[in-house]
């Protein structure tokens, strides 16, 4: 019996490790190995090194768009969370309109990002909601282009983004505090803690795990944001929205056809993902040690 676990344990995992060799580590070791030739629409191209890679470091496309990304990712991610936590907190508080709450924040979450960005387009036109509530305020000096100026249009994407997935957020702190220890909080309340002193001392410190899975999950997802900026704007106005995803996209399907440069650039954008979500983990985690 002892010797059949291992057996059993092997075939209760192999199905899912063949999905997951057929569907995550084939593709991307077809796309390494494409980044190392020069192959083009209707080319299998040569074998080219590593020269792709070195062109990355010279590219002004590439690092503008790195750059482009790493801000978008920093502003969607502090500002998606401080929203989330502030959602989490109120609902917390409030029992009695809890459940209720907890699903109306998440219905933009369900909602695909090409409807939301559809939509937003409608409100952030020139024309749109959003200028008309500006006009009818009086304060006609606010009213922009959103999506069409290149000083706003990156900030329009980053808040769809947020407020798409902010109650996504509000729903993974919730649930940590929920596993608060209530003896706690109640003693925090007989000392006479003020709420700031409470959330400081006892809430935010417990609430360490939940912060983890936030910053991780909205990290991942905000540098790999693709169908917001292709609806919204397609990488304009000037360029001032083209992520790297969007780069990727222009390179193989822009008319480029370069194949080769786009799994390259796919490539230094997974590296990109893993280092920053591995060491915003680590860190987090190591947080969470201290506590």
């Amino acid at each position: 019996m002892i010797h059949r676990k291992p057996l059993t344990a092997a075939l209760f995992l192999a199905p899912a490790l063949a999905i997951y060799l057929l569907i995550v580590a084939y593709p991307l070791f077809q796309g390494i190995s494409l980044s190392l030739t020069d192959s083009k629409v209707g080319n299998a191209g040569h074998f080219v090194g590593a020269a792709n890679y070195a062109k990355l470091a010279t590219d002004g496309d590439v690092l503008r768009a790195l750059g482009i990304t790493v801000v978008y990712a920093a502003v969607v991610v502090v500002v998606q969370n401080g929203i989330g936590l502030l959602l989490a907190r109120a609902l917390y508080n409030r029992p009695r309109v809890r459940r209720l709450g907890n699903a109306l924040v998440l219905v933009p979450t369900l909602m695909s990002a090409v409807m939301a960005a559809f939509i937003w387009n409608s409100l952030l036109s020139p024309d749109g909601s959003i200028n008309s509530l500006l006009r009818a305020a009086g304060l006609d000096a606010l009213t922009r282009v959103w999506l069409g100026d290149p000083a706003t249009a990156l900030w329009a994407i980053a808040l769809v983004n947020i407020w798409m997935f902010a109650g996504y957020s509000a729903s993974i702190f919730l649930a940590g505090y929920m596993n608060l220890p209530s003896d706690l909080l109640d003693a925090a309340r007989v000392d006479g803690a003020s709420g700031w002193q409470r959330f400081t001392a006892v809430e935010w410190p417990l609430l360490a795990p939940a912060l983890t899975v936030n910053i991780t999950l909205s990290l991942i997802g905000s540098l790999k944001v693709f169908e917001l900026p292709l609806v919204m704007t397609n990488g304009g106005p000037a360029g001032s929205t083209t992520t790297l995803t969007m780069l990727i996209f222009f390179k193989i399907f822009g008319g480029q056809g370069s194949f080769a440069y786009g799994a390259t650039i796919a490539t230094l954008l997974l590296v990109v993902v893993v280092v920053l979500a591995s060491t915003t983990q680590a860190l987090l985690r190591r947080r969470e040690d201290r506590i």
